[in-house]
């Protein structure tokens, strides 16, 4: 009975100390909202479980061998078991009791964490290969970065145009997948005011890795004076063809690709692109005009330039949205 006392006290001990260790370690980052604070309170139950279950099985093994090992010298057979139903009984009920308390509480979180707010402001994302575009339709915008009130609950209506991504920003813990032709919804009450960033938990494809915005949380002022500031730069974009196209390519994650400098990209790079001679895969010499442009922007694999592969997705634009991108492609000089 001592060593069982003692094994026991020896479990509780380093259990203790494994899960105050865990936790100075610093796991988890910054919990930045309301459902961030549900998951870790989850997380937190399962850290100690994992304490407990790694000493219970370390503390006697190591305490076996240190106490019950055999004297010099000794080289008797130990006592034969054949086994113990009680004990069996015992480690297959308690874990089944363990599952199942931990199943209802876990189903509880994620009814908390996926609870409905009335109020939601609702915010449409889209996943495109390889950035986001985030669009408020309360305020008529869109942006290439989410901007956040904080304390306000947000609904995130997904989906993506080309393949599966997965919208993820630590700090918030949930984590939702963008499928193409299906509306997903993430919800998200920010609570702590500063810049994160949005990364794709999903392999994407050649960029994925550079598939990141920033997700700003700020005040209600500051919201406030940022949508002014968005509206009036949409109005000043609306006036010409050419600013509503460049406003078409920065929402829709053209520059993942596509260079406004002469800079190498994935794809050709769109300065001095508008009348210059391009040789195609095929060997063929043709002219970036007007009709060439607007084709490759609507079918990109119709003309597919050397050196390039046939990646670029197929964006739902119109035939006046692919008409002002052009006009602001023949700008760049």
């Amino acid at each position: 009975m001592r060593h069982f006392v003692i094994a026991g006290i020896l479990v509780i001990v380093a259990t203790v100390l494994m899960y105050m260790g865990l936790n100075a370690a610093h796991l988890m980052p910054v919990n930045a909202s309301a459902q961030a604070t549900e998951i870790d309170w989850m997380w937190n139950l399962q850290l100690m479980g994992m304490a407990f279950l790694f000493s219970l099985i370390v503390i006697p093994m190591f305490y076996s061998l240190a106490v019950f090992r055999p004297k010099k010298g000794d080289t008797t057979d130990a006592e034969h078991i054949e086994g113990n139903t009680p004990l069996e009984i015992t480690w297959t009920v308690i874990p089944l009791f363990v599952v199942v308390i931990f199943a209802y509480l876990g189903a509880g979180n994620l009814s908390r964490t996926l609870r409905i707010s009335p109020d939601a402001m609702v915010v449409n994302v889209t996943g495109i290969q390889w950035d986001w575009k985030f669009e408020y339709p309360e305020y008529g915008i869109t942006t290439t970065e989410l901007y956040l009130p904080v304390d306000k609950a947000v609904v995130l209506k997904m989906t993506s145009n080309d393949v599966i991504h997965s919208f993820w920003v630590p700090e918030f813990r949930v984590k939702q997948d963008l499928v193409p032709g299906r509306v997903t919804e993430l919800r998200i009450t920010p609570t702590v005011i500063d810049d994160y960033k949005v990364r794709c938990a999903e392999l994407c494809g050649t960029s994925h890795y550079s598939m990141e915005e920033f997700v700003r949380v700020v005040d209600d002022t500051a919201f406030a004076g940022w949508i002014s500031e968005q509206q009036a730069i949409a109005q000043e974009a609306l006036a010409t063809p050419e600013g509503h196209g460049q406003l078409l390519v920065t929402t829709n994650g053209c520059a993942a690709c596509h260079s406004i400098n002469g800079e190498p990209g994935i794809g050709p790079t769109w300065f001095g692109l508008a009348g210059s001679q391009e040789e195609l895969e095929d060997g063929s010499i043709v002219i970036a005009d007007d009709a060439y442009l607007f084709e490759s922007i609507r079918d990109p694999r119709a003309k597919v330039v050397k050196g390039f592969n046939p990646t670029m997705p197929l964006y739902p634009f119109t035939d006046e949205e692919i008409a002002d991108i052009v006009a602001y492609i023949k700008t760049l000089k």
